[in-house]
């Protein structure tokens, strides 16, 4: 039977580049030539989903990650894996699920999607930043020695972060009128936001590794090649509607109250702390360098602009 390596998220905003990476590496290295993908995902029928299953190597199953059993993984013959959890309150209860599936199938290794490196802290105010460090925390621990991990440390995801400036622009080409610019980002200080498919991008070149040995225990720091601050952010806002924006709130996290609006069941004591997700970033401690290792793939390129470019057009 082929050993497989298992996409979690298979369309997702990581999940899809980490597989196209995947189905391109595999077919250049003969000793993974009795490899196949395994690419998850909750339906087949869409468009993301079919052009994925025509890659070489590649093999789409309509499954949850979160359903997933040792005797599914022994089933499948996975020995390596790959997953970006959400955000959700029980983000460490399905995450350590799945990792504790992986060891008892005796998958070898798994890479994981984390968060901004500073913020990965027992002590964070942020619910789903102590989450990301308790998942390390196990993932580290002797009981799981035989499962080898990376854990990615990304800074903010760059569409996420300019979103408003993209709509704020689109609504003032559609109306012609100014609302407020609100931005999460600080006024003065840069952020190294990165562009979420290059994150995928280095989790296939991960698994990729013949000797994933050197990879083992690894939190590695991904950023994106240049930082933006807010005032940045309004400079690009005010070139793509020709005139300049009148009002601009920064460190603005209100979207975390419509976010509230829309959850049923969950403690809006622990989901409103995400309106603290980015005082690393507003306090100047989300800087730090990205890990060499990651440097030399060679493979994190997008500028903020470009980034920005892409949602507006």
């Amino acid at each position: 039977m082929a050993r497989s390596i298992l996409v979690a998220g298979a369309t997702g905003n990581t999940g899809q580049s980490a597989v196209e990476t995947l189905s391109h590496l595999l077919g250049s290295k003969p000793s993974f030539s009795d490899y196949k993908i395994i690419a998850l995902t909750r339906s087949k029928d869409g468009a993301t989903a079919k052009r994925l299953a025509k890659l070489p190597f590649v093999q789409l199953e309509e499954k949850s990650w979160v359903e997933i059993t040792p005797e599914w993984l022994q089933e499948h013959n996975v020995e390596r894996a790959f997953i970006a959890s959400h955000l959700q309150t029980n983000q460490f209860a399905e995450e350590s699920t799945f990792h504790l599936a992986l060891l008892h199938a005796n998958v070898k290794y798994v890479v994981r999607i984390s968060t901004a490196h500073l913020a990965v802290r027992p002590d964070s105010k942020s619910y789903y930043q102590r989450a990301h460090w308790a998942i390390e925390a196990l993932l580290s621990s002797p009981e799981y020695e035989k499962l080898q991990f990376t854990s990615l440390q990304p800074n903010a995801f760059g569409p996420t972060y300019l979103y408003s400036a993209a709509q704020f622009v689109k609504d003032f080409r559609s109306t012609g009128k100014q609302g407020n610019l609100s931005l999460m980002a600080p006024k003065d200080f840069p952020v190294a936001i990165i562009h979420p498919p290059e994150i995928g991008v280095v989790a296939a070149h991960l698994l990729a590794e013949e000797d994933t040995t050197k990879h083992n225990k690894a939190k590695y720091i991904l950023n994106g090649p240049e930082g933006v601050t807010g005032q940045q952010i309004v400079q690009m806002v005010e070139k793509a509607i020709g005139t300049n924006v009148e009002n601009v709130i920064y460190k603005d996290m209100s979207s975390v109250d419509s976010l509230l609006e829309g959850l049923q069941n969950e403690s809006p004591n622990v989901i409103s702390s995400l309106r603290y997700a980015l005082e690393a970033s507003w306090e100047g401690k989300s800087s730090g360098s990205t890990s060499p290792e990651i440097l030399d793939m060679g493979v994190i390129k997008h500028t903020p602009g470009e980034m920005f470019n892409s949602l507006i057009d």
